[in-house]
C-alpha cells in the first residue's frame, strides 16, 4: 500500500490564482471597530544596516495581546525563538520602557524593536526549488513539501521554506525593490509533516493585512488526509477540546480543561482498510486535524505522533514514512486590493 499512497501532486497552473467571490463571507460584527488596509499600521521595512529599527502603534484590534505574540505577527521573517531572544536581550521597548515577553498591549501603546545582526538565522539565502502557485508584488502562495521546516531551529538552521522563500524573492535586487533585501513575511505555518499551500507576504503591509485577516477567521482553508480505518457518515462535525499538558508526550491532545475545538470531515472516497477525506479546520489549534482525527478513531495515515505510526493499520499494511495530511486549498482577501483570491493544490493518493 505504501507505493500506491505515493504522493503525486495534480498539475499546478504556476502564477495562475483562481479569482472568485468568497463564497462564505464572514458576517459583520457590531459595534467592532473595523480598520481598513490603508489604515493598518506598517512596520518598518528592515535594511542590511547592522541594526534595523521597527516602530508599531497598537490599533484597537490588537489590545490585549501580548507584545510577543504581536511581534510574531508582524515580524514574520524572524522565528518565534528569535523575537523571544530580542525581548529578553533588551531590544524591545513599550512605551519606551524595556518590555517582557508576557508584557499586554493596550491601544495606543507604541512598540520599538532593534534587530541587531546575529549569526545566520532564516534570512539566509538558499537555491531550494519552490513550487509557486501565485505571485503578484505583494504576496506568493507556495506549495511546502512534506518533511521541510517552515522556519530554522535551534538545531536546523538551513534547508527550511525561510531559505529558500529568501532566495527566490532577493534574486535581482537590482529590481523593484531598488537593492533592499525582501523579507518574506511568513503567515501562517504548517507542521514539518504536512505539506501545502502557504501564503507568504512580501511587504511589511501585506503581512500586518494578512496577519488580521487569518486571525479574525477571514480566510478559507481545506486540507485533504487519508485516513486509517473506514468512516462510515459521510460528513463529521468534530466537536472536542484540545489542551496542553506537559507532563505528557505529545503535549496536546484533548483534553476537558482545553480551549473549544471544533473540525468539519468530509468524506471523499473509501478505499481498503482507509478512508479520503477533506478537513475544515473551524478553529485553529496546534496540532488540531491530527489529534481531533485520532480522537475520532480514525488517526492519519502515517502520524508517528497521535496515530499509529509505522505500525499496522486496519489492512493489515504499515504506515507510509510520511504523513498523509496536505493543505490543498487557501482562499484570502488580497492586502493590497481586497480582491477574494483562491488556490488550490491537489493530491491524488
Amino acid at each position: 500500500m505504501v507505493d500506491e499512497l505515493a504522493h503525486k501532486p495534480a498539475p499546478a497552473e504556476p502564477n495562475v490564482c483562481r479569482d472568485t467571490r468568497d463564497p462564505n463571507p464572514a458576517p459583520a460584527e457590531p459595534n467592532v471597530c473595523r480598520e481598513t488596509p490603508e489604515s493598518y499600521p506598517a512596520p518598518t521595512k528592515p535594511t542590511d544596516d547592522a541594526l534595523a529599527h521597527h516602530t508599531f502603534s497598537i490599533l484597537v484590534a490588537d489590545a490585549g495581546r501580548r507584545v510577543d505574540d504581536y511581534l510574531a505577527s508582524q515580524l514574520g521573517w524572524l522565528s518565534r525563538i528569535r523575537i523571544a531572544r530580542l525581548i529578553s536581550d533588551g531590544h524591545c521597548l513599550v512605551n519606551g520602557i524595556v518590555a517582557r515577553p508576557g508584557k499586554k498591549l493596550a491601544v495606543g501603546d507604541s512598540v520599538e524593536v532593534s534587530e541587531p545582526d546575529g549569526p545566520p538565522t532564516a534570512m539566509t539565502p538558499e537555491p531550494i526549488p519552490l513550487q509557486v502557485v501565485y505571485e503578484d508584488e505583494h504576496v506568493m502562495v507556495v506549495v511546502k513539501p512534506a518533511g521541510m521546516l517552515v522556519h530554522p531551529t535551534i538545531g536546523v538552521k538551513r534547508g527550511t521554506l525561510a531559505n529558500g522563500l529568501v532566495y527566490h524573492l532577493n534574486r535581482d535586487l537590482s529590481g523593484v525593490t531598488g537593492g533592499a533585501v525582501i523579507r518574506p513575511g511568513i503567515v501562517h505555518r504548517l507542521d514539518k509533516a504536512t505539506s501545502g499551500l502557504m501564503v507568504v507576504a512580501k511587504t511589511p503591509r501585506a503581512l500586518s493585512v494578512l496577519s488580521k485577516h487569518f486571525r479574525r477567521k477571514l480566510v478559507k482553508k481545506r486540507y485533504l488526509a487519508l485516513v486509517n480505518g473506514r468512516i462510515v457518515d459521510e460528513e463529521k462535525l468534530i466537536s472536542a477540546p484540545i489542551g496542553r499538558d506537559p507532563d505528557r508526550r505529545p503535549h496536546w491532545g484533548v483534553m476537558e480543561a482545553g480551549k473549544p475545538s471544533e473540525t468539519r470531515l468530509r468524506v471523499l472516497e473509501r478505499r481498503d482498510g482507509a478512508t479520503f477525506v477533506e478537513l475544515e479546520p473551524i478553529t485553529g489549534r496546534t496540532n488540531q486535524l491530527r489529534i481531533h482525527c485520532a480522537f475520532l478513531g480514525h488517526p492519519i495515515l502515517g502520524d508517528s505522533l497521535y496515530g499509529p505510526g509505522m505500525e499496522e493499520h486496519d489492512n493489515g499494511q504499515t504506515a507510509s514514512p510520511r504523513l498523509f495530511l496536505h493543505a490543498c486549498k487557501l482562499g484570502f482577501h488580497h492586502p493590497q486590493s481586497g480582491e477574494w483570491i483562491e488556490v488550490e493544490d491537489l493530491v491524488n493518493w
